[in-house]
């Protein structure tokens, strides 16, 4: 095949693309399912999360079957994360995305990054520097413009609130489990952490479905089921090892810098899968949310090396 060919460079840069695309097409394919059936969101969570299963536990099982085993310290940690991640921002963000535009909801989600500034000014004892309160400040401006494009065009300000403080709620999560994730990462690794706390997730998630909803709610019509699976493996699964595998290759930097095309990606999906409006307003809010979050992520970019656990997970794929 042509990418056996490629550098490491060439292949690092198309694998961060691909995760860019893979992820701003989750909101996309919600709002599809939505409009297919009156599907309610923990339903639709427990349904992506059950097709994203499988490869989790073959990941884990199969090409981490050599890796160390997790201790208590580890497990409380993947339990912990997994209900802030997977499972914690993926609900609230499903239930916002009944309120809100996909392009909306995408530019709210992609300020974690300064959120995550934020928790460690206020509870880690970090200093804030001048380029972090910049890019505080460009990615607030940034959202209430686009804030702005939807409230005009729902003309219903309980509505966008509702849905804005949900996905807010999203990020907020996905923010601390952020935090707590690059210590995760460094003892297991990055592939098998994201497999685990996938695991983790989903049964946190079967959990409150089989709590909130009866049994007869996961029969749904088959578009459904197609936007579900796509959601757990284009949007959900593959982007995570894609990603995992650019920031291998071409540093944390580079790959950051990629992955910004996301909203952009989401605003122009939303416009040509869903229909929805594009403003000056929204493509500048955009703007502005990419620049702060470029300039909070500016750092020396370092090499970053394979853990012992991941070594084995790479050990592990060559076997199998």
């Amino acid at each position: 095949m042509p990418w056996k060919t490629w550098s490491a460079e060439r292949l690092g840069i198309a694998l961060a693309v691909l995760a860019a695309f893979g992820f701003s097409f989750k909101a996309i394919f919600v709002k599809l399912a939505y409009a297919a059936a009156p599907v309610d969101a923990i339903t639709l969570l427990a349904l992506r999360m059950s097709f994203a299963l499988p490869i989790a536990l073959w990941v884990t099982l199969w090409l981490c079957r050599a890796a160390p085993p997790l201790t208590r310290r580890d497990w409380g940690m993947l339990i912990a994360l997994g209900l802030l991640g997977y499972y914690g921002a993926s609900i609230l963000d499903f239930i916002g995305l009944q309120y809100i535009s996909a392009a909306l909801e995408r530019l709210i989600l992609f300020i974690y990054p300064t959120m995550t500034v934020l928790i460690g000014v206020l509870f880690m004892g970090k200093r804030l520097e001048k380029r972090q309160v910049a890019a505080l400040l460009l990615s607030y401006a940034g959202i209430g413009l686009a804030f702005a494009h939807d409230l005009n065009v729902a003309e219903d300000l309980h509505t966008v609130l509702i849905g804005a403080a949900f996905v807010f709620g999203s990020a907020l999560c996905y923010a601390l489990y952020s935090s707590g994730a690059e210590v995760a990462i460094h003892r297991l690794g990055t592939i098998r952490f994201a497999a685990l706390a996938i695991i983790v997730s989903t049964f946190a998630t079967q959990i409150h479905f089989l709590a909130a909803q009866p049994l007869a709610a996961l029969q749904q019509p088959m578009e459904v089921y197609a936007y579900s699976a796509a959601m757990a493996i284009f949007s959900t699964v593959l982007p995570i090892f894609w990603q995992s595998a650019a920031l291998r290759l071409i540093g944390s930097a580079r790959t950051v810098l990629i992955g910004t095309l996301g909203p952009i990606l989401t605003i122009v999906f939303a416009w040509m899968l869903l229909s929805e409006p594009v403003s000056f307003a929204q493509l500048a809010g955009a703007g502005l949310v990419l620049a702060g979050v470029l300039l909070v992520s500016r750092r020396k970019s370092l090499p970053i090396q394979p853990t012992v656990t991941e070594d084995a997970c790479v050990q592990g794929s060559k076997q199998a």
